[in-house]
């Protein structure tokens, strides 16, 4: 059988680039008293911008820390063990480059084993150990810490989860077992699971403590300090630390179903992970550590060698790397700077525009409209929302005071834009209007201004096409809510200009946005893969199929919403309009659904009601139902889906054959920001690679094999 140095030195083997952290040991006297102390600082050796990770040689060398704490306890020359990080960050977990390399099961298995050989070391020690979270922990950087008899968290830390259902893993180094053991199985099932499916919410230092999982909380400034001086108490006995009994009936089988509804809310059982997460801390209620962690091991072998877990760090390295190095953006030393905005329109997305800019940029920013009740109405929305923020204490009233000072609304464009550096539009989505108010900002605006539009649909080159100076005008479509969605397309028209499009990846920047540079076609990129994967939904509906079968076929995508929701999200209006547009261009693809259009002209909301009696689920609004004129081809729900998704990679194909975007990992980049998609998806395309749709449409893959998946 392998030794743990064994298994690691192999694992070390497949990963040469591995990023390796130190784990460094120093001696020192306690405070009281208490006395000699050995401390473990874990350090890659950079600063907090690259997070220490466990990588197989960081977890050997770990190991070596721990041989020799472990003798040093064993012969009585300390009275305890500290592991901490360095500044601002603890650890983060594994190294996912190195998860990436594995091919084989076995594999998989040692680094599952590795980690759990190496952690649970600290638990067997001769003296008590702790942990101190002072920065940043993730997965098994929370992981190694649970494994510590005692924890203390800092009230700076701003990040702390346990992410690994959100990449398509379990918590796989402890954290399904410990954690439930620690704290309950109800709160272990919110961190693991829930927090995870909600957009890997994190969770701050104080929260942390209020859980459970740390013993003691204390300031930023002299964290170590004070966990130091809390240790000595608990060595010496003057601190006792009590955690609740954990209910090992009724309540941790209630917390295990639950978070099965959840799970099953939001992947509709398309993603193993949620579940294999909740099969282990349903079987960790009997406290077995040493079962929880065998059945920990496999599922992270499993899942490793799963599409889900590929697919999931394709699209967080998609989000982190790609998403802040657009493909195909200018020379950033072309950009201009960028000291007053202009928003025409001071409607709802105007007024959210407005609000954005204010925030990041921190500039002055001037709205117009055709009426002063408009233009009063989107300062006012402005004044408002800076309230809320103030109110909430994510800003201080100096600071509050100074951005309504900077937010002003005119009628007169030559006043409120004469000096203005980036000037974007927000008005009806119609050719005619748009062109019109280009031609009056041109006229008024100063000679290196950009002019941005919002447009979700229309021709950018076409909407600059009458203006003296078309080299300036870019697509700067946001998706809403704005404050939420990441991601904006960046559209260069047939004349636009690289320094104009510098400067509008620069604010994009500033913004805190995901930029992907578009070619200028009809609805971009989203909006043109929604409405053909909408549209196809509806023609099945137009030709026959009932309303619940088309959306329940889609439900194994395990979308954040079925295709009819989001419909009603956007507007069936919208939805209208774009799919019009896209018809106009693509008439042989892209349907305008007579029922769709029977809906928005009785002024529907959308197919859905919502009634208190049913808990507010969808059901089919009985005066949509009167409305719909269906055919007679029905099909199943395997047929509905074999459809939308053949229609989806049909799509993509002809975009990428049309450079819309660079490569289809720009596709991927922007549903996932854009509409939400999940990330155990990848985005679109590893899911239609993996489930042979991409070849049997387009007789090739759209990504090579290893990327998105197993390496062949």
């Amino acid at each position: 059988m392998s030794t743990t140095a064994e298994l690691l030195k192999g694992a070390a083997e497949l990963f040469p680039d591995e990023v390796v952290t130190s784990a460094h040991v120093r001696h020192f006297e306690l405070p009281a008293g208490a006395g000699r102390f050995a401390l473990i600082t874990l350090d890659n050796g950079f600063d907090h911008t690259k997070p220490t990770t466990f990588g197989p040689q960081s977890l050997a060398n770990l190991n070596t820390a721990i041989d020799q704490v472990e003798a040093e306890a064993a012969n009585g020359e300390i009275v305890g063990v500290g592991l901490t990080g360095k500044p601002f960050i603890f650890a983060v977990g594994a190294d996912l480059k190195g998860v990436e390399l594995l091919r084989k099961h076995d594999e998989a298995l040692a680094i599952g084993k590795g980690g759990h050989d190496v952690f649970k070391r600290l638990s067997a020690l001769a003296v008590p150990t702790f942990a101190y979270y002072n920065g940043a922990a993730m997965g098994g950087g929370v992981e190694v810490g649970l494994h510590c008899t005692y924890r203390t968290v800092s009230k700076a830390l701003p990040a702390f989860s346990l992410p690994e259902v959100f990449l398509g893993l379990v918590p796989g180094w402890g954290g399904c077992a410990i954690l439930p053991n620690l704290i309950g199985a109800e709160k272990a099932v919110s961190v693991i699971i829930e927090n995870s499916l909600n957009q890997n919410r994190q969770l701050k230092g104080a929260q942390v403590f209020e859980l459970g999982i740390a013993d003691a909380l204390f300031e930023g400034a002299d964290f170590l300090e004070q966990s130091l001086i809390w240790t000595a108490s608990v060595l010496n006995g003057s601190v006792t630390v009590e955690r609740p009994e954990i209910d090992r009936g009724e309540g941790w089988d209630q917390a295990v179903a639950k978070g099965r509804l959840v799970a099953d809310s939001k992947v509709h059982g398309a993603a193993p992970a949620a579940y294999r997460a909740l099969d282990i801390i349903e079987a960790a209620k009997d406290g077995d550590l040493q079962k929880g962690f065998d059945a920990e091991d496999q599922a992270l072998a499993d899942l490793i060698m799963g599409g889900e877990l590929r697919s999931g760090i394709y699209a967080f390295n998609l989000v982190q790397k790609r998403g802040k190095r657009p493909a195909g953006a200018p020379d950033k030393s072309l950009a201009r700077p960028v000291t007053k905005v202009g928003v025409v329109g001071a409607g709802l997305m105007a007024s959210q525009l407005a609000l954005l800019f204010l925030r990041r940029l921190e500039v002055p920013v001037v709205l117009t409209d055709i009426d002063q009740e408009r233009v009063d109405k989107g300062v006012g929305y402005v004044h408002g929302e800076i309230e809320k923020l103030l109110g909430k204490g994510r800003i201080n009233q100096d600071k509050a005071n100074r951005l309504k000072g900077l937010v002003s609304g005119v009628l007169d464009k030559a006043v409120g834009f004469a000096d203005a550096d980036f000037i974007i539009e927000a008005v009806f989505e119609e050719m005619s209007v748009k062109q019109k108010v280009f031609a009056e900002v041109e006229a008024v605006a100063p000679a290196h201004a950009i002019l941005a539009t919002n447009t979700s649909s229309l021709s950018v080159s076409e909407m600059a096409s009458k203006l003296q100076h078309p080299e300036r005008v870019v697509g700067f479509h946001f998706f809403n809510p704005v404050a939420i969605l990441p991601l904006l397309e960046i559209v260069r028209g047939e004349k636009t200009d690289d320094a104009s499009l510098a400067t509008a990846f620069g604010v994009a920047k500033k913004l805190k946005k995901t930029a992907v540079l578009t070619k200028d076609a009809p609805a971009f990129v989203v909006n043109r893969i929604l409405t053909r994967f909408m549209g196809e939904i509806q023609n099945v509906i137009d030709e026959g199929t009932s309303v619940e079968t088309a959306e329940k076929a889609i439900e194994p995508l395990g979308l954040p919403m079925s295709p009819l929701v989001l419909l009603e999200l956007v507007g069936p209006a919208i939805g209208l309009h774009v799919s019009e547009t896209l018809n106009r261009s693509f008439p042989d693809r892209f349907t305008v659904s007579p029922n769709l259009k029977a809906v928005v002209e009785a002024g529907k909301r959308g197919f859905y009601v919502y009634n208190a009696e049913n808990g507010f689920k969808p059901e089919l609004d009985p005066e949509v139902a009167a409305l719909l004129v269906q055919g007679d081809s029905v099909l199943t729900e395997e047929q509905v889906r074999d459809r939308v998704l053949d229609a989806v990679a049909q799509e993509i194909g002809l975009m990428l054959e049309e450079g819309v975007v660079a490569e289809a990992q720009d596709i991927d980049l922007c549903l996932i920001t854009g509409a939400g998609w999940p990330f155990h998806l990848g985005g679109i395309t590893p899911y239609l690679d993996r489930e042979g749709v991409s070849e049997r449409v387009n007789g090739k893959r759209f990504l090579a094999q290893g990327v998105a998946s197993v390496p062949a």
